[in-house]
């Protein structure tokens, strides 16, 4: 016999726990979540700093990358993407950003204004009790004050140039993520380790998906897909949902023909500096090797130390383009990071990027022949003015930092080096740049969906995640995929209350 469940959630990250909460809201629903990857019971997931061994694990991270991209020097990058409860959610630096009001506003569909996610936000928030990360390095402080119009004692924004130690979604130390705020309290099901192959029709409705093990699930009520930007048009396309050439071309019915399935894709492009030197930031050096060997006993015992670092710790927004809004983050970590093809280098200094806010640049993701192989095309700089304005922002980043006060922590730049400017910064970006790894847009809200979240097309199937957004937001994406999944929850939820009715 077919399990069956009122509703099921595919993908138990940021978006899927909070759709989880909210149709856990209704009077006996059964509410089943289905995770590709394991149990977020690890660790390694609740030390902050253990996100530096998370992004090389292969089972708790899908280590997508792109193909080779034109405008990027012909190079395929990095897409991490979390696999486990929490998701992305539980490998990601934890910092808190709703985004700006105009983000929301540009969007320009209807119950998605800056008022309403702005109402949706508190709600989320009472749950994530997102707060000013304890203990930074003093590079990070300082870091924070680079900017003399900016509280330091409040997080910087996209709102407005502002620069400050970051705030994020960690409790008692350590990690916070929507797993722990909205699933486990939800009292839905949960089935791990459990890829999702399509979709399954009755008709124009969908009543359940079908496992890539052959197992299928029956859900009376609907399906929703919140598996991230990368997975959710996957399994649309393997659904037989997507451009009709592109799915015919790989052997699938089309059961919808929706060109916007996998289109919009973008991300925020991003570049670091580099700063080595003695008695700067953390790194591997002969001093600081006794406090390495501590720092997991004094998180163990007092949730402290530099173990209960997120990493990215301060940052900055900044505008260098035509307008006063900022349209450049900085994330700023008190750590030596190698750029010669190592994360970790022997040594001590700091890290700062140069992340573009609003990228024009479009790209797309297909389907080939491997249809659980992605062929992600972020088309990185494809539009020459994303390039142009990364030039000018790291220009401003150089004076940011040589502007702080980090007195005798300060190290010298050492990549790409002070020295290079001009055309010879601007190829340095365009062949080593990556992204901040916040992929959006590929089934966007107002194309292939409605403005409660519904797929054209069909009934009873619903999209939640970072994929729903038409315009990126212009920070970090983590809590405005938990507000997505807390909004269109709430539509599938009211829906079923009518029917109900």
């Amino acid at each position: 016999m077919t399990p069956e469940f009122d509703h099921i959630v595919v993908g138990g990250g940021s978006a899927g726990c909070a759709v989880a909460a909210r149709l856990g809201e209704q009077p006996g629903a059964r509410v089943l979540v289905i995770e590709a990857g394991p149990s977020d019971r690890d660790i390694r997931v609740r030390v902050p700093f253990g996100l530096v061994h998370l992004l090389r694990s292969d089972r708790r991270n899908w280590k997508r990358k792109t193909v080779p991209m034109a405008a990027a020097g012909g190079r395929a990058v990095s897409v991490p993407r979390g696999k486990m409860l929490g998701g992305s959610g539980s490998i990601n630096s934890m910092v808190w950003f709703r985004g700006c009001r105009a983000d929301f506003d540009a969007w320009n569909v209807p119950g998605w204004d800056s008022d309403t996610v702005w109402d949706a936000f508190d709600a989320v928030e009472a749950r994530m009790s997102p707060a000013r990360l304890p203990n930074p390095h003093p590079l990070s402080e300082a870091f924070g004050r680079s900017l003399a119009a900016n509280d330091p004692n409040a997080p910087p924004t996209p709102e407005r140039t502002s620069a400050g130690v970051f705030h994020c979604n960690m409790k008692d130390g350590a990690r916070w993520s929507a797993a722990d705020g909205f699933l486990r309290p939800s009292g839905a099901e949960v089935m791990t380790d459990a890829e999702v192959a399509h979709v399954t029709f009755d008709g124009a409705r969908a009543t359940g998906v079908v496992l890539r093990d052959g197992r299928a699930l029956h859900a009376r009520q609907g399906v929703v897909l919140s598996a991230g930007s990368i997975e959710s048009p996957m399994i649309l396309m393997r659904s037989g949902i997507g451009p009709g050439a592109n799915l015919r071309a790989a052997g699938i019915t089309v059961h919808v023909d929706a060109p916007g399935v996998g289109a919009n894709l973008h991300d925020h492009p991003g570049f670091g500096l580099h700063f080595k030197g003695s008695g700067s930031g953390y790194g591997l050096t002969l001093g600081q090797l006794p406090m390495w060997a501590l720092s997991p006993f004094q998180w163990l015992l007092t949730r402290s130390g530099r173990l209960s670092s997120n990493t990215v710790e301060a940052g900055a927004f900044y505008s260098v383009g035509d307008g006063d809004a900022p349209d450049i983050q900085t994330h700023f970590l008190p750590f030596l990071m190698g750029w010669q093809g190592r994360s970790i280098i022997w040594g001590a200094g700091y890290f700062a990027d140069v992340c573009l806010c609003q990228p024009r640049s479009r790209g797309r993701l297909s389907i080939g022949r491997d249809p659980y192989a992605p062929l992600i095309d972020l088309n990185l700089f494809g539009d020459d003015h994303d390039l142009d304005m990364m030039v000018k922002g790291v220009a401003r980043l150089r004076t940011l930092l040589a502007d702080a006060e980090f007195g005798r922590r300060r190290a010298p730049e050492a990549f790409p080096g002070p020295s290079v400017t001009g055309d010879a910064l601007r190829e340095v970006i365009r062949t080593r740049a990556g992204t901040a790894y916040h992929p959006v847009g590929t089934v966007a809200l107002g194309g292939p969906l409605d403005a409660t979240g519904a797929v054209k097309g069909v009934q009873n199937l619903w999209v939640a995640d970072a994929s729903v957004m038409p315009r990126i937001t212009s920070a970090n994406t983590n809590a405005p995929s938990m507000m997505i999944g807390w909004q269109i929850g709430g539509h599938v939820a009211t829906q079923a209350t009518r029917k109900a009715a």
